[in-house]
């Protein structure tokens, strides 16, 4: 499984794992949902739940037939590509006015 993302060199996560600096690839040995968070400076942390899917020749009862008697060895690969968004930056004075606001709803709630 290879995972890139623009731009490159975020840091992934495969279900909680570190496994590098995009782009990146990784073995896997199961097909199903992985949770991939790529990170990086700047950018807002995303967090994507991608689903891998099973070929048709790993599908029983094909896979012991692919597995076990193939002459050569099958492999199966997978991209991913993410966009990542700019962080968006609050400037303090309007993060302060915000604060008031909620102190004063509280405020008023009592």
């Amino acid at each position: 499984m290879t995972i890139r993302s623009i731009p490159a060199g975020a840091l992934v996560k495969v279900d909680g794992d570190e496994i590098g600096y995009t782009p990146v690839s990784v073995d896997f040995t199961y097909y199903a949902t992985r949770e991939i968070t790529l990170t990086k400076d700047g950018y807002e942390t995303q967090t994507v739940m991608q689903k891998v899917k099973t070929p048709w020749y790993q599908v029983f009862p094909l896979d012991a037939v692919s597995d076990n008697l193939l002459p050569f060895e099958v492999t199966n690969r997978h991209e991913f590509t993410y966009q990542l968004q700019p962080k968006v930056v609050v400037p303090t004075e309007e993060l302060l006015n915000r604060g008031n606001m909620l102190r004063s709803d509280t405020q008023i709630g009592q």
